[in-house]
């Protein structure tokens, strides 16, 4: 029997910074270095959004994994993610189930929205940057 006490926070670790690779692979690499900021905003102009949907797309992806691989905010920051995925994943439903499809399908930000969902619910788990702890240890060496 596997104890889930031992092995759950390991897989919310997995999970969270597979989770901000993916993040900062989409909106970094892809975003600000494949198609540019503004390719981006342009994009995001031809869809029908404000353009600057795009750059708040993007920097919004960035934080997130950032945040997400150092395990800071990471439920906030999971629910805040959420949004995002939930629009990609409405702008793919006309190109079907599949992401391969042309125009990329909705399968994998669905999906990803889940794991977000997932993720807020079992919280940063092991070897997260604890801010909340690192604060009160400072005030309680200052208050000393």
């Amino acid at each position: 029997m596997t104890d889930t006490k031992t092995t759950t926070p390991y897989a919310a670790l997995l999970l969270r910074v597979s989770m901000g690779v993916m993040f900062l692979a989409h909106g970094g690499l892809l975003k600000l270095g494949t198609f540019g900021l503004a390719g981006t905003m342009g994009f995001f102009g031809s869809l029908g959004y404000p353009p600057i949907f795009g750059a708040i797309v993007t920097f919004a992806e960035i934080g997130a994994g950032i945040a997400l691989i150092a395990g800071v905010g990471v439920r906030t920051v999971s629910l805040l993610s959420v949004p995002i995925l939930v629009g990609a994943t409405i702008q793919h439903l006309p190109a079907g189930w599949m992401f391969s499809a042309q125009g990329g399908g909705w399968e994998f930000p669905a999906f990803w929205t889940v794991a977000l969902l997932v993720q807020a619910g079992l919280g940063a788990g092991a070897h997260a940057l604890d801010v909340k702890r690192l604060i009160g240890r400072q005030a309680a060496t200052v208050n000393a």
